[in-house]
């Protein structure tokens, strides 16, 4: 399991806006490559591991707004937990995240390519997580974010005209 924690200098809320979302994942965890949602608690997650694609479904099994965010696997052939949690610091103009990430096969001994991924995720969550800082400080997914809603709310006007 790795576990890694680091301070952004956002208000909770807008922290807990960034990372409640697992479609959103891909934007800064470089290990995934996509995340597609079925349902509102159910996500599949899609990455390739060496010359293998691995695909797993998702379950939110603790959202608990501006305070914690877990998720486990239900299916697939890759098991993934998670676990975000939110500390306000700085009488909340500042935000502690605790990031658990696990990964285990469902059935034996992984392969090497997946052992090597596995054994890789302490380090790539430090630099993940480094990012999504370093981006979100910067205004770069809120950027993003308004962005696509002004390229959503410009088609509405088009059609509407």
């Amino acid at each position: 399991m790795a576990h890694e924690s680091i301070e952004v200098n956002l208000p909770l809320a807008k922290v807990y806006e960034l990372l409640n979302t697992p479609t959103e994942f891909p934007r800064f965890l470089r290990n995934i490559d996509q995340v597609n949602k079925i349902n509102s608690q159910t996500f599949e997650f899609v990455t390739a591991i060496g010359e293998k694609e691995f695909r797993w479904t998702t379950n939110i099994i603790d959202d608990l707004r501006n305070t914690r965010f877990a998720w486990i696997t239900i299916n697939g052939n890759l098991n993934q937990t998670g676990t975000i949690r939110f500390t306000p610091l700085n009488s909340g103009k500042r935000t502690r995240i605790d990031f658990s990430l696990d990964y285990r096969t469902f059935f034996g001994e992984p392969d090497e390519d997946l052992r090597g991924f596995i054994e890789g995720i302490q380090e790539q969550l430090k630099t993940d997580l480094t990012y999504f800082k370093d981006t979100a400080e910067s205004g770069g997914f809120f950027d993003e974010v308004t962005s696509a809603k002004s390229e959503s709310e410009d088609k509405k006007e088009q059609a509407a005209v």
